[in-house]
């Protein structure tokens, strides 16, 4: 055996080791989701059977349990990832396209402020953000995409500058030339050609925001506005007590919809990553 196909077995029996590390919690959630409420704190790691296993009653429990619809979650947590992921997209391919373009002093500024605010831990703003979005009424899921762009567009900013810098300028002398304006150029031409990209950041952005926890629940009224993570940290009866059981199913209702649209867009991640890195 040679020593090259030796480094390819211990690199593959390594990332099975890593990939194993970062299932197990699915699986154990999975598990857990089936199991009556005892056995979720005694037999955590027991395969559900016999007397531990309860069917689809914590679904079910999970679903109707107290007076605010889960649906009502659902739609809420959609409702903001779809408006705050779209809102991202466009405006930070828009404002990538003109930085790559212009490439003034000031869109040099600009460009590091961007990737500037990837660093910058949300824990160290969150106390005025909350008081700021009170005091500007973007507590409600229709304003609060306004304060995810803010947080979203360092990364996307970066990765469609690294994207754009790529893409030849004499489509867009051509298109200027046929009498194509900026918006024309952007929407008919650029856009178009970000798609990797757009579909990359577009996943990123859509996993973080539908599983975020903190910032909904320090800027909206989660007595009227509550979010699937929101919901699920209520999930509790009399005196404080959780119900483990029914946690572990709504947690795994709330991940299948990323993992089916990870799935279905993974083909572009890597493309997409790799692109936007090029001349970051």
């Amino acid at each position: 055996m040679n020593s090259a196909k030796v480094r390819l077995n211990i690199i593959t029996a390594i990332l099975t080791v890593v990939t194993i590390i970062h299932i197990s919690p699915i699986v154990m959630v999975l598990m857990n989701s089936f199991k009556a409420n005892t056995f979720v704190k005694t037999a955590t790691f027991a395969i559900p059977r016999g007397n531990m296993f309860v069917g689809w009653d914590n679904y079910i429990k999970g679903f109707t349990f107290g007076n605010y619809p889960i649906v009502k979650a659902i739609g809420y947590s959609a409702t903001i990832t779809i408006l705050s992921t779209a809102l991202i997209l466009l405006c930070t391919s828009m404002a990538a396209w003109y930085i790559v373009r212009v490439n003034s002093a000031v869109c040099k500024i600009v460009y590091y402020l961007f990737v500037f605010s990837m660093v910058v831990p949300f824990q160290m703003v969150m106390y005025p953000l909350a008081k700021t979005a009170d005091s500007l009424h973007l507590s409600t899921p229709f304003t609060i995409p306004i304060i995810y762009l803010g947080f979203g567009a360092g990364m996307a900013t970066f990765m469609f500058t690294g994207f754009i810098k790529t893409l030849p300028l004499e489509i867009e002398e051509a298109a200027a030339i046929d009498g194509c304006g900026a918006l024309r150029t952007f929407f008919l031409i650029i856009l178009p050609m970000l798609k990797p990209t757009l579909i990359s950041v577009g996943i990123l952005e859509i996993m973080w925001i539908w599983n975020d926890y903190l910032l909904p629940y320090l800027v909206l009224d989660i007595n009227e506005y509550r979010t699937i993570p929101i919901h699920i940290q209520y999930l509790q009866g009399s005196y404080g007590t959780v119900d483990l059981g029914a946690t572990m199913a709504l947690i795994v209702l709330s991940i299948i919809p990323v993992i089916i649209f990870y799935l279905t867009c993974q083909k572009y991640i890597i493309k997409g990553v790799a692109a936007g890195a090029v001349k970051g």
